[in-house]
């Protein structure tokens, strides 16, 4: 059974749509959310310069009406601070992404007037190479694909919101033509039937499965497997995907 999606910015009621990214040279960014938000899952993205776009799937402890202006607090951070920390080219993309984790982490942490976790992997994609540089604080790993093979890219630091100052990585990693990027929430990962989780290996198998001509239809698939998996438990936790994707041409 088909089920709807809708942005997660918008209203309560159930709709299809695709996310409200800037449009990529080559490449494609989309974000879908299953349902109603209940929990503190949103994704965001902005274009800091010509050439970088910054993007990211972030989920805040508690549910929706307790966190809500923790998440606020937190989107305001994400579009005023990425535009600082990234946008002038001839900054290292490494220790510019390091530097806007700690901005959100600091408003986190002021909105929360103390410590409210929030799992966030922010990500910020390089038109002209076609790479990502990235930091995973605490949350589910992303999926990096190139035809059929997929390889994780796991936690490299603890995450946001937790101490006033933390210590990420931020590698960079190539998304070949023909090759994707997704993300998932943990109530993706953890959707579950009876005892038994969706799981990595699943959504894997699911993002396999995906044609890689659309960010839109990648994070539709995904989500639709774990919907399909776990019937009306679903419904209890967020599910959000968040998918970018370099179609071949031609």
């Amino acid at each position: 059974m088909r089920f709807s999606f809708k942005r997660n910015d918008g209203p309560a009621e159930d709709q299809a749509s695709a996310a409200e990214f800037p449009p990529l040279a080559g490449a494609e960014i989309a974000g879908l959310v299953y349902g109603k938000r209940v929990g503190g899952d949103f994704y965001q993205g902005f274009r800091a310069s010509d050439q970088r776009v910054v993007f990211g799937l972030l989920d805040v402890a508690g549910n929706a009406a307790e966190n809500r202006a923790i998440v606020e607090a937190a989107r305001e951070a994400f579009r005023t601070k990425g535009p600082v920390c990234l946008g002038d080219l001839g900054v290292n993309e490494a220790d510019a992404m390091m530097d806007f984790c700690q901005e959100i982490n600091a408003a986190i942490r002021g909105a929360a007037k103390g410590v409210r976790s929030c799992a966030a992997f922010l990500g910020c994609y390089n038109e002209v190479i076609g790479t990502v540089c990235y930091v995973n604080a605490g949350h589910t790993p992303g999926l990096l694909r190139y035809d059929g093979d997929v390889s994780e890219l796991p936690a490299t630091g603890m995450p946001l919101g937790l101490f006033s100052a933390s210590t990420y990585e931020a590698p960079t990693v190539a998304v070949p033509v023909g090759g994707g990027l997704l993300l998932a929430s943990r109530g993706v990962v953890e959707a579950a039937r009876k005892k038994e989780e969706f799981g990595l290996p699943r959504l894997s198998e699911s993002f396999v499965r995906a044609p890689l001509d659309s960010a839109n239809r990648v994070a539709e698939t995904v989500l639709q497997a774990a919907r399909d998996f776990a019937a009306t438990s679903a419904q209890h936790n967020d599910l959000t995907a968040l998918a970018l994707v370099r179609p071949r041409t031609g």
